[in-house]
């Protein structure tokens, strides 16, 4: 079944992009994160552009990302004071980003960029959800305990100025310090159509401190109003918005998200946790090789 897409000016089989949008749904209910930051490099594999996998992908983040927080809201697993300060932030990052993005194309680097980014991100993620999964597993077969994190904030983030009583995250911290993480979140999802939920997660509990209770509700909250933001940005700016190919992989997606979500109830967390460690560092790898291949055409046409 072969469908056009418009923006990236090409055919593609339609049952494949469905496809695609099923596994990173499936990922997204399996092991509780945004299915976004595969998205995009999977669309490259397929011979989608860059540009166009990274904004169309926030577009599907998007959607993916509503029934999340409305499920999170409804057991009280969001807090919105936090997550408005991150949503400020996110927005002023699209800004950014977008400015760099289009900088990016004049010079005709945005190609490169994007896979160096998910390169390093995507590497040392996976490296660190490695390493940890390993350890848990290796203490699950010994019986030795592992001993548990204590719940504060980084010392900079102590450092910083006008403190804030944040109730439902159980904080008394500068909103500095959420707006600087919500910044740096809107400025990779408009250059890597990424949500950043995987990024954002481990910030939200290791650099502020946040009670892991409202950790994901709150991700997703900040998450759907920042590639909102991104999508239109794309749209006006650098119109590399693609809908049918974000319409694709939101329908498949949806129903990725289900199937994932009845799978992890029954699976080890630990283990499903490893599992997504290495889907990571192997998508990394391909990219990192995909940056050393001698292309087919080394010089190309392109008109005006």
């Amino acid at each position: 079944m072969d469908v056009y897409l418009p923006i990236a000016n090409l055919s593609v089989n339609g049952l494949v992009i469905v496809g695609l949008g099923v596994l990173t749904g499936l990922l997204s209910g399996m092991f509780g994160v945004g299915g976004g930051f595969l998205t995009t490099p999977l669309l490259i594999f397929y011979g989608v552009p860059p540009t166009v996998a990274a904004a169309s992908a926030a577009s599907q983040v998007t959607g993916a990302s509503v029934s999340g927080v409305f499920a999170h809201y409804r057991r009280g697993g969001v807090d919105f004071q936090m997550g408005s300060v991150m949503v400020a932030g996110g927005i002023i990052g699209t800004a950014i980003g977008a400015v760099l993005f289009s900088l990016l194309e004049r010079l005709g680097q945005i190609d490169t960029v994007i896979n160096i980014l998910y390169v390093v991100l995507l590497g040392s993620i996976g490296g660190l959800m490695a390493r940890e999964s390993i350890v848990s597993i290796r203490a699950e077969r010994t019986g030795m305990p592992i001993a548990a994190r204590k719940r504060r904030h980084h010392p900079l983030v102590a450092s910083l100025p006008m403190r804030w009583r944040f109730y439902r995250s159980g904080l008394y911290i500068s909103p500095l310090a959420p707006l600087l993480l919500g910044v740096a979140t809107g400025i990779l999802t408009m250059l890597m159509g990424i949500g950043g939920g995987f990024v954002l997660v481990p910030a939200m509990l290791y650099i502020l401190g946040m009670s892991a209770n409202v950790v994901v509700g709150t991700s997703l909250y900040q998450i759907l109003f920042v590639t909102m933001a991104t999508t239109m940005m794309h749209a006006l700016t650098t119109k590399a918005v693609d809908i049918v190919l974000a319409g694709l992989l939101l329908f498949g997606s949806v129903t990725g998200a289900q199937l994932g979500a009845q799978f992890a109830q029954k699976a080890s967390p630990v283990k499903l946790r490893l599992v997504l460690a290495v889907i990571v560092l192997l998508v990394a790898l391909r990219l990192a090789l995909g940056l050393g291949y001698k292309p087919d055409e080394i010089y190309t046409v392109a008109p005006l």
